[in-house]
């Protein structure tokens, strides 16, 4: 089941977000194939990272919220706000 995490950051933490950057990333590539893809959420002017979106494929919703609760930047006091829901992929076409 293909999943949306969306993370917006606290004000004021992009010190939590660097400090945090290489546990997370490798939180991330421990996923292996259940990472369909991750990236910030950017400022309008494409200066400051302001959250996260991941899309990643789990069995259950439990697994991703565990995953959520894992990730370092949550861990670290990063989020303001964390949602996960369920997403159906329609483009690009899969097989």
């Amino acid at each position: 089941m293909l999943f949306v995490i969306t993370c917006l950051d606290k004000p004021d933490h992009g010190h939590v977000r660097a400090e945090n950057r290489e546990d997370h990333l490798g939180y991330l590539d421990a996923l292996g194939d259940a990472l369909v893809t991750a990236g910030p959420i950017m400022s309008d002017d494409g200066e400051k990272p302001e959250g996260s979106v991941l899309i990643v494929d789990f069995e259950s919703r439990e697994a991703a919220e565990n995953f959520a609760a894992g990730d370092p930047y949550n861990k670290a006091g990063l989020f303001a706000e964390v949602g996960i829901r369920r997403w159906k992929q329609v483009f690009p076409k899969t097989s």
